[in-house]
C-alpha cells in the first residue's frame, strides 16, 4: 500500500496541466505517487503527459464521468493510505504536504484536511473556493474564513491559526482512504459543485473530524471548469445543495430549512433576473429547484442511512449564523466581524 497518492482529475485539461503540474512533482514526487486520471479528453493531454511527465501515472477513464465518479473511478484503482485529491491549476509550494500529513499521522479522528488556500492572481489574497476553511450557515450557505459570498479577503496571516472546520476545499482535499470509503465516497450524482461538501458533512456526522492546516498553503487559479456567471455553474450549485441539505439536514430541521431555502431561492432568482438582468441564472434556479424535486426520492435512502450515523445529544455541524442578514443586513464582510 502506498501512503499517499495525489490524483489529479483531468478533462481537457492540457494547458493547466503544462503549466502546473511541474510544480506538483518538483514538491511532492519525495512524499507521495502523482496520478493524472483523464476524463476521455479530446487535447492532447495524455500525450502531453506520456512525453513530458513520465514520473506521472495516467489512468484513463474513458469519458467524461464529471469531477465527482471521475474521482470515484480513479480512486477505486489506488491503494493508498491516504488520498489527496488536487485541481489540475494548483501550484505546489516547498514543503506544503509536511504540515498536513504529520497532522493526519498524529490525529487518528481527523477525516481530511487542507491546505490554505491562495489566489494565482494575487499571492497575497485568498481565493474564493476554500480560502482557509469551509462552514455552512444554518441554511446551507456555504462561506469560509477568508471569504463571505464574492468578499475575498486579503491574507494578512489573521487565520494562520489550524482550525476545525465543516468542510475542506475539492481544490486541494487529503482525506483517509478508509473513511472516504466508509462514508461513500463522493456522491457521482451530483457531477460537480458542492460534493466535497456533501463528503465532508457525512464525515462530520459519523463523528470524524475536517481540519483547515495553514502551515501548507498552494496557489489556485480557479474557474477553470465552468467560470463564474455560467448557467450550467448556477443550476449545479442550486440543485446540488439543496440535495447536500435534504441528505444531511437533522430531522428536526428539515422542514423549517427547505421552506425557508424555496423562499430564499426564488428570491435569489428574481434578484439575478431584475437586479442583474441575468436571464440565464435565473432560468437555472427555476430549472434547479425543478429538479430537485423530481429526484428528491432517489435520496430517501442516503437520508435514512445517514441520520442513523448521528448519535444522541450530537452537536449540530453547521454554524447558527445566518448568513444572509450578517452580510446583507448587518454589513459584515468578513469572517472574524460576524456575531450570533
Amino acid at each position: 500500500m502506498k501512503r499517499l497518492a495525489i490524483v489529479i482529475l483531468n478533462w481537457n485539461g492540457e494547458a493547466m496541466l503544462r503549466q502546473y503540474l511541474p510544480s506538483v512533482l518538483q514538491y511532492s514526487r519525495d512524499e507521495a505517487t502523482i496520478y493524472v486520471a483523464d476524463n476521455g479528453s479530446t487535447d492532447n493531454s495524455l500525450d502531453l503527459l506520456r512525453h513530458h511527465f513520465p514520473d506521472c501515472h495516467i489512468i484513463e477513464l474513458g469519458q467524461n464521468w464529471g469531477f465527482a465518479e471521475g474521482y470515484n473511478r480513479a480512486l477505486a484503482q489506488i491503494d493508498a493510505e491516504y488520498y489527496l485529491l488536487l485541481n489540475s491549476d494548483i501550484e505546489a509550494t516547498h514543503h506544503w504536504l509536511t504540515p498536513l500529513l504529520e497532522f493526519m499521522d498524529t490525529h487518528p479522528n481527523v477525516a481530511a484536511c487542507q491546505p490554505k488556500l491562495l489566489s494565482m492572481a494575487d499571492h497575497d489574497r485568498f481565493e474564493y473556493a476554500g480560502a482557509c476553511g469551509g462552514f455552512l450557515d444554518r441554511y446551507g450557505y456555504p462561506f469560509c474564513r477568508g471569504r463571505l459570498f464574492e468578499t475575498v479577503e486579503n491574507d494578512n496571516g489573521q487565520y494562520d491559526e489550524a482550525s476545525p472546520t465543516l468542510w475542506a476545499t475539492g481544490a486541494a482535499l487529503l482525506v483517509r482512504a478508509r473513511i472516504y470509503k466508509e462514508v461513500g465516497g463522493l456522491d457521482a450524482r451530483f457531477f460537480a459543485h458542492n460534493e466535497e461538501i456533501d463528503l465532508c458533512w457525512r464525515m462530520r456526522i459519523k463523528g470524524y473530524e475536517v481540519w483547515c492546516l495553514p502551515d501548507s498553503h498552494v496557489y489556485h487559479l480557479g474557474g477553470g471548469t465552468l467560470p463564474k456567471g455560467n448557467p450550467m455553474k448556477t443550476f449545479l450549485n442550486f440543485r446540488n445543495n439543496l440535495t447536500m441539505l435534504y441528505k444531511c439536514l437533522p430531522q428536526r430541521d428539515l422542514r423549517r430549512v427547505m421552506l425557508v431555502r424555496w423562499l430564499l431561492d426564488y428570491v435569489a432568482a428574481w434578484q439575478m433576473l431584475l437586479l442583474q438582468h441575468n436571464l440565464g441564472d435565473f432560468l437555472a434556479v427555476y430549472r434547479a429547484r425543478r429538479a430537485f424535486r423530481r429526484w428528491r426520492k432517489d435520496f430517501d435512502k442516503d437520508r435514512q442511512e445517514i441520520q442513523q450515523w448521528r448519535k444522541a445529544g450530537q452537536t449540530d455541524e453547521r454554524s447558527p449564523l445566518f448568513l444572509l442578514c450578517q452580510y446583507y443586513a448587518k454589513g459584515r464582510k468578513t469572517f472574524l466581524t460576524l456575531t450570533l
